[in-house]
């Protein structure tokens, strides 16, 4: 069935005892109604039966419009269902791939703090007579110090090893980096200024600390004494 471009329910009747529909009613009389105002009536009747036909057609007309543009809506929504899984399919392969290429990068990270304290890189040397319980002097945790102690930690040459005898007279063998170096200048501890003495103090007491020296040495320090006098 052809569609229908204009709603029949706005259609109007039409006046059929005017002159424009004399020859309708003539042909009805001709057919055996009984006059003009009969044929009038007849073709209202007629006009309205076939009114109501039209306004049926044009129900049915707009509910398999509106059934049509949700059947293609639910269609457009399945494929853009489709392409969205589809993407999401072809990112997760992405990023399994770039896992399986580049293992280091993914690898998880402890949920641990920032640390709010400065690191202290003092030098082997001083690290080595810490770990031994032995004197050190302080201005090996000055900044000037820690400034010396950068530098060695930054050289790209191999460490030597060197013969060195402990204050048991027992001989082992040492990375020359933890020897005191002869031609370093290393201030002594009664000649520390009080702000080298306050650079180094704090310093030295966590080295102490991390190196399990008891707790009544690190009372000294910071009573004033240095770790020649201890």
């Amino acid at each position: 069935m052809a569609l229908m471009v204009n709603d029949p329910n706005t259609a109007i009747l039409p006046n059929f005892r005017t002159a424009e529909h004399k020859a309708a009613r003539n042909q009805l009389i001709a057919n055996g109604v009984a006059d003009d105002a009969q044929a009038a009536e007849l073709l209202a009747m007629l006009w309205t039966i076939n009114n109501n036909a039209d306004r049926e057609c044009w129900a049915e007309q707009i509910e398999e419009a509106a059934r049509d543009a949700e059947e293609a809506q639910r269609l457009a929504a399945e494929e853009e269902q489709e392409h969205h899984q589809a993407l999401e399919e072809e990112q997760e392969a992405a990023r399994k791939e770039e896992q399986k290429k580049n293992k280091s990068k993914f690898v998880p990270i402890g949920n641990s703090k920032v640390p709010s304290v400065l690191v202290v890189i003092p030098s082997h040397y001083a690290v080595r007579k810490l770990k031994a319980g032995e004197y050190c002097e302080l201005y090996y945790f000055t900044n000037k110090g820690l400034k010396d102690a950068k530098k060695t930690l930054l050289s790209t040459e191999a460490p030597r090893l060197m013969l060195t005898t402990n204050a048991e007279g027992q001989q082992t063998w040492v990375n020359a980096d933890e020897t005191r170096d002869p031609k370093a200048v290393v201030t002594k501890d009664e000649n520390l200024s009080w702000e080298h003495f306050n650079e180094a103090a704090p310093r030295m007491i966590t080295a102490m600390k991390q190196h399990g020296w008891p707790e009544d040495r690190h009372f000294k320090i910071t009573a004033g004494d240095t770790p020649s006098t201890l």
